[in-house]
């Protein structure tokens, strides 16, 4: 099976300009995503519609295809790129920009759920564990995803899912498990160029998230689980953070 790696890459993010190119470790953080994923995947591309982040990429040794500037999503930007990048691969994994610590074995978890001939979409899960708290259980800011007994993706929220009636909240954790949903997807090539061509649908307008809308029209998702957490960097106090995890030997 031949994988597909790309790593959609924007300049212009509103609460963090230039992230992509910004230093950690005194590297940019797209560079660091892309030895993360080469180490793993050999085919891996930067899709972006910058100049900048092209030349950046191809200066320490990387390969970047240029897109369009008009994608609203992540997967419409890695759909065009592999269009563009051409060759007859099986799965395009998506994998976020802003994810310098991205661990070979969470790109290891999701390649496996395609050993099922069955799987079309993928994506990760986190179980939250009880020193957690129930604030990070119920940060709207942190999607939660019940999964079946089979491994797939039931539904997604923002919200606490399951509601555990009768059962005071502070509880919660130690009584049932609930996964957090990691924000890397892979998809069957076909799959990625269908659902592109979805329109927003009700539940994804609602929640705000993308992966509602393939539920919605029928799509499965088939869910891997890792016991490590993601390392986003949204804003400049992320990398600052980020440097101190460095610093401490993290990640």
């Amino acid at each position: 099976m031949k994988f597909l790696a790309l790593i959609p890459s924007r300049y212009a993010s509103t609460r963090f300009p230039g992230k992509p190119l910004a230093l950690l470790g005194g590297k940019p953080i797209v560079q660091w995503v892309y030895e993360r994923v080469r180490s793993v995947i050999d085919n891996v591309y930067v899709a972006t519609d910058d100049e900048r982040i092209r030349a950046a990429v191809e200066a320490f040794g990387g390969r970047a295809v240029m897109t369009g500037s008009h994608h609203k999503s992540g997967t419409d930007r890695c759909n065009e790129a592999a269009d563009l990048v051409g060759g007859s691969y099986d799965v395009v994994i998506n994998v976020q920009g802003d994810e310098p610590f991205i661990a070979p074995s969470q790109l290891e978890s999701i390649k496996s759920c395609f050993d099922d001939a069955g799987t079309q979409i993928a994506t990760l899960v986190q179980p939250f564990t009880p020193d957690m708290g129930p604030e990070a259980l119920e940060n709207p800011g942190s999607p939660k995803v019940v999964v079946d007994g089979n491994g797939f993706a039931m539904y997604f929220s923002r919200s606490v899912i399951p509601f555990l009636r009768g059962i005071p909240r502070e509880e919660w954790l130690s009584r049932h498990t609930y996964y957090k949903h990691i924000g890397l997807y892979a998809y069957r090539r076909p799959v990625l160029r269908a659902i592109t061509q979805l329109p927003q649908s009700p539940l994804e307008m609602a929640e705000s998230l993308e992966q509602l809308r393939w539920l919605e029209a029928g799509y499965k998702i088939k869910v891997a689980q890792t016991a490590l957490g993601t390392v986003g960097i949204d804003t400049p106090d992320d990398l600052r953070k980020a440097e101190e995890l460095l610093a401490k030997g993290g990640r």
